[in-house]
C-alpha cells in the first residue's frame, strides 16, 4: 500500500442506497450540525461578562457555566458514540440534536444561573449523542473509500471552523442588545436538521445485539467531569488549592477506575486496544495538540488584544477574522490535498505550519503592530491546523470497522475536547508564573502580560515540532499487502 491510499472497510449493501444526487445535501446536512454544535461551545465566551452583569454572577458561578457545555459533552461522548453502534446512528443522531435545540431554546429564555446552567449541560449532553452519530452517518453517506477519506478529510475542520465561527458570533452578539441572540443559530440550524434528515439520511446498518457498559459509562462521564473543573478552576485558584486537588485527584482515581473496568468486562465501551494504536494514538495527539493550540490563541489573544491593546469586543472579534477567512479557504482544499499526498504527509506539513504561526505570535510584545508576528500567526496557525485535522481525522478513522463508527467519532472528539481543557490549563499557569516573575521585578503589568502569553505560545510551538517529527516516525507508510 502506497503512502497516500487509504483504506475503510467495505461497504455492505445497506450502506450503499445513498442516491448521488442526495449525497451532497446529506453531507452538508451532517457537516452543518456537526459546525453548529462545535460553535455552541465559544458562542458565548465574549458575552459572559453581560451574563455576569445580569445574573449577578460571582467569578466561581462564571467559571462552572463557562464549563458546563464541555463537562457534558467531553464526559457523554464515548457513551454517545456507543449508542449511536448499538442502536442505530441516525436514530441516535436525530434524539441527540433534538435534545441540542430544545436545550437552546431553553437557554435563550433562561430566567436565572441555575436555569441557563441546566441548559448548556442539556446541550452538551445533546451534542455528545449526536456527533458520534454524525460522524458514523458520513460513512452511510460516503462508503467508498476513497470518498469517504476525502469527506472525512473536510470533515476534520469542522472543529476548527465551528469554534473560530463561535467566537465570532459572539463578538457580534457582544455589540447587540443582549446575549439572548447566541442561541438563534442553534435553533434555526436545529429545526432544519429535524425536518430534512429523514429525508436525506438513511437508516445505515440496523441496531445490533450488545450490552451497554453502565459502569464505564458513569466512571469516565463523572471522571472527566471532575477533570474538567478541575482543570478550570486550577490556573484561577491555584494547583495546590483544596478544590484543584479535590477534583483532579478523583477525576484521577475515577479514571483509572474506568480503564480497569474496560480491560475486564466483556462489551467494554472503549476497547483499549483502539485508542493503542500508535498510528491511531498519533492521530488522537494531534486533534489533542490542535485543538488545544486554538483555544490558546483565542484565550490570550482575546485578553492580548482588550487588556494590553484596548480593543473593543467587536474590534477583538475583527482581529480574528483572518484566521477564520485562512480556515475557511484551507477547508475547501483540505480533501484533495489529502487524497493527493496522503494523511501522514498532510498531518505532517500542518503540524510544521501550525507551529510556525504559533512561534510568531511568542514575538508579541506590547505594541506590536497588528501587520506582523501577530497577522503572520492569525495566517499561518489556522493554515496549518486545518491541514492537521484533516489528516488526523482521516488516519483515527482509517480501517475502522461499521460497527466502530460511532466509538470512532466519539474518541476522536474526546481527544478534540480534552486539547482545550487540559492544554490551556497549563498554558495559562505556565504565562501566568512568567507574568508573575516579571511584576515582582518592576515589569509593568502590561509588558509582563505580553511576555507570559509570548512565554506559552512559543512553549506550544516547541509541542507541535516534537509532534511532527513523532508523526514521521509513528505514521510511517505500510509495506504493500501481498499481491497488492
Amino acid at each position: 500500500m502506497q503512502e497516500h491510499d487509504v483504506a475503510a472497510a467495505e461497504p455492505s449493501p445497506a450502506l450503499t442506497a445513498v442516491p448521488d444526487k442526495t449525497r451532497g445535501a446529506a453531507f452538508a446536512l451532517l457537516a452543518s450540525v456537526q459546525f453548529v454544535l462545535i460553535l455552541a461551545m465559544s458562542v458565548l465566551n465574549v458575552v459572559l461578562p453581560d451574563i455576569q452583569r445580569e445574573f449577578g454572577l460571582d467569578r466561581a458561578e462564571l467559571a462552572l457555566l463557562s464549563a458546563s457545555y464541555g463537562m457534558s459533552f467531553s464526559g457523554l461522548l464515548l457513551l454517545g458514540g456507543r449508542l449511536s453502534d448499538l442502536y442505530g446512528s441516525r436514530r441516535v443522531f436525530l434524539l441527540g440534536t433534538g435534545a441540542f435545540g430544545v436545550s437552546s431554546v431553553l437557554a435563550g429564555v433562561s430566567p436565572g444561573l441555575w436555569t441557563l446552567l441546566v441548559a448548556r449541560f442539556a446541550q452538551g449532553a445533546g451534542a455528545a449523542l449526536a456527533v458520534p452519530a454524525a460522524m458514523a452517518l458520513v460513512s452511510v453517506v460516503h462508503p467508498e473509500p476513497a470518498r469517504h477519506a476525502r469527506a472525512m478529510a473536510v470533515w476534520g475542520g469542522l472543529a476548527a471552523s465551528g469554534g473560530t465561527a463561535g467566537m465570532l458570533l459572539s463578538g457580534v452578539v457582544a455589540s447587540s442588545n443582549s446575549w439572548r441572540w447566541a442561541f438563534v443559530v442553534p435553533v434555526a440550524v436545529t429545526a432544519v436538521t429535524l425536518v430534512a434528515a429523514p429525508r436525506l439520511i438513511p437508516e445505515g446498518a440496523p441496531p445490533r445485539a450488545g450490552r451497554l457498559d453502565v459502569l464505564g459509562a458513569a466512571l469516565v462521564t463523572t471522571s472527566i467531569a471532575l477533570l474538567s473543573y478541575g482543570l478550570v478552576e486550577a490556573p484561577e485558584r491555584g494547583w495546590t488549592s483544596p478544590v484543584a486537588l479535590g477534583t483532579l485527584a478523583g477525576g484521577g482515581v475515577l479514571l483509572l477506575a474506568f480503564v480497569v473496568t474496560e480491560a475486564r468486562v466483556p462489551q467494554p465501551l472503549l476497547p483499549l486496544s483502539f485508542p493503542a494504536s500508535p498510528r491511531r494514538a498519533m492521530a488522537l495527539l494531534a486533534v489533542f495538540l490542535g485543538s488545544a493550540g486554538i483555544t490558546t490563541i483565542f484565550f490570550m489573544l482575546a485578553l492580548y488584544f482588550q487588556e494590553v491593546r484596548g480593543y473593543s469586543a467587536l474590534e477583538t472579534s475583527a482581529a480574528f477574522l483572518p484566521f477564520g477567512l485562512t480556515l475557511v479557504v484551507s477547508g475547501l482544499c483540505v480533501g484533495r490535498l489529502v487524497q493527493r499526498f496522503g494523511p501522514r504527509s498532510v498531518l505532517v506539513a500542518g503540524l510544521v505550519l501550525a507551529g510556525l504561526g504559533l512561534a510568531a505570535l511568542g514575538l508579541i510584545g506590547r505594541d506590536t503592530p497588528y501587520v506582523g508576528a501577530v497577522l503572520a500567526g492569525l495566517v499561518l496557525f489556522p493554515a496549518g491546523v486545518a491541514l492537521v485535522f484533516a489528516g488526523s481525522t482521516v488516519s483515527a478513522t482509517t480501517d475502522v470497522p461499521r460497527d466502530q463508527a460511532g466509538l470512532a467519532g466519539a474518541v476522536v472528539n474526546t481527544a478534540l475536547e480534552a486539547g482545550p481543557a487540559i492544554g490551556l490549563a497549563v498554558l495559562v499557569t505556565l504565562a501566568t508564573g512568567r507574568t508573575t516573575d516579571l511584576v515582582r521585578t518592576g515589569t509593568s503589568t502590561a509588558s509582563a502580560l505580553t511576555s507570559g502569553y509570548g512565554f506559552a505560545f512559543t512553549l506550544a510551538a516547541a509541542a507541535f515540532a516534537v509532534a511532527a517529527v513523532c508523526a514521521l516516525v509513528l505514521l510511517r507508510p505500510r509495506p504493500p499487502r501481498d499481491g497488492g
